[in-house]
């Protein structure tokens, strides 16, 4: 099985990748290229489940639910042994925890229009045409009716934008809805818009996240604190997955007085680490930093929170400002903090905590932090990305 969640069979020029195939399989495929398109599975693995989704196969959504459980995580454990060992790091890698919950609490749905009216829904893999979708089971409870609801507040644009992308998000006090795009600014929108989020009982509707129609203040709870989410606001993909990096954060954490988040976004991490800790937190998104410093002024008892806005890839926390710490947790976009990770290398923190999202950067981030002096003393891969071929990694480091 491929990193990329595809079958990798032998072809007479190399390598060939087939989509939703499995190790072992005899199948019948169109070979273009380096790719193939499967057209008959001819002897079927043991191994092979039934997808819980009657679209899988044409969805580009998911890559793997046609894999037993088993085997699927021994997969995605592999993925990050692997891409450690290209870096030549010695650890041992724990099992992955299945932290996928309810489901993904966000989605992200592309809205086209038609002769018969608005599709919203996935693209088809590997492909321009749009599968319109009547609901997608690996969404939470309350984003069931995402797909509708994306029709119906693309009937508001239509006229006015030829496709667009509306991001949707499961929020304590209703869903949050960003459209995305060459949306323009013109009030039958906005008034349509308005009509379809009382309708629809949406808490908040924005395009390209300008605020637009505010029922409600989108929240989401953190520990004890309750973050007002700034609109199109990054979160992790499942609730269950945020509680699980955040318990795994705080055990690496320990007894630390002092600690840094950096690359914070709007505090999901820093508000329960200020429960028992002062906290520096540190993103160049300043919405996201607002809404932390909101939830951390309006939740008492939690120790000191400081916030900085700064881009942390083009100007890291120096060594010198890091040996105040006595713990410092990094979370970065995938293509990771390579220029941070060299500044702790050269600190006295005696404890980091990295997670990642791409265990690659992760391999190339742990590898100057040992290079540095520092011990690996457990990593984690943490699945909140189910079915697909992606992994949350939990690193815990030590000085010395």
């Amino acid at each position: 099985m491929g990193r990329h969640g595809e079958g990798v069979a032998e072809g007479p020029r190399g390598p060939v990748y087939v989509p939703f195939t499995l190790p072992g399989e005899t199948v019948r495929v169109a070979i273009e290229g380096k790719r193939g398109r499967l057209l008959e599975v001819l002897e079927v693995s043991p191994e092979r489940a039934e997808p819980p989704c009657p679209d899988f196969g044409h969805c580009g959504g998911c890559a793997l639910q046609h894999w037993c459980d088993a085997l699927y995580r021994d997969w995605k454990r592999g993925l990050v042994e692997t891409a450690l060992r290209h870096r030549h790091v010695e650890a041992t890698v724990a099992d992955v925890i299945d932290a996928h919950g309810a489901g993904r609490r966000r989605v992200t749905l592309h809205v086209m229009f038609a002769r018969g009216g608005v599709l919203a829904g996935f693209m088809e893999g590997r492909s321009h045409r749009l599968l319109d979708l009547d609901r997608c089971p690996i969404l939470v409870p309350e984003l069931a009716g995402a797909p509708a609801i994306a029709r119906e507040l693309g009937a508001a644009v239509r006229g006015h934008a030829k496709s667009f992308d509306i991001l949707i998000t499961a929020s304590e006090t209703g869903l949050d809805c960003d459209l995305r795009g060459h949306i323009p600014d013109h009030p039958d929108i906005q008034m349509d818009l308005s009509e379809a989020a009382e309708r629809l009982d949406l808490a908040r509707v924005t395009i390209n996240g300008d605020l637009g129609i505010e029922r409600r203040t989108p929240m989401l709870g953190a520990g004890k604190a309750r973050i007002p989410l700034p609109p199109g606001a990054f979160l992790q993909a499942t609730a269950e997955g945020e509680e699980t990096l955040a318990r795994l954060m705080l055990v690496g954490v320990g007894e630390a007085a002092r600690v840094a988040d950096l690359f914070c976004g709007a505090g999901p991490f820093a508000l329960r680490l200020a429960e028992a800790a002062s906290v520096l937190a540190v993103d160049d998104n300043e919405p996201a930093l607002k809404a932390l410093d909101r939830a951390a002024r309006a939740t008492p008892g939690l120790k000191p929170v400081t916030t900085e806005l700064r881009d942390l890839i083009r100007r890291p926390l120096t060594a010198r400002e890091l040996d105040r710490y006595d713990a410092v947790a990094f979370d970065p976009p995938r293509a990771g903090a390579e220029s941070q990770a060299r500044e702790l290398a050269k600190s006295k923190v005696p404890t980091v905590i990295a997670v990642s999202c791409d265990p690659a950067t992760l391999a190339r981030d742990l590898a100057i932090l040992v290079e540095g002096g520092y011990r690996i003393e457990s990593i984690t891969p943490v699945d909140q990305f189910k079915y697909a071929a992606h992994v949350e990694v939990v690193a815990v480091l030590r000085r010395g």
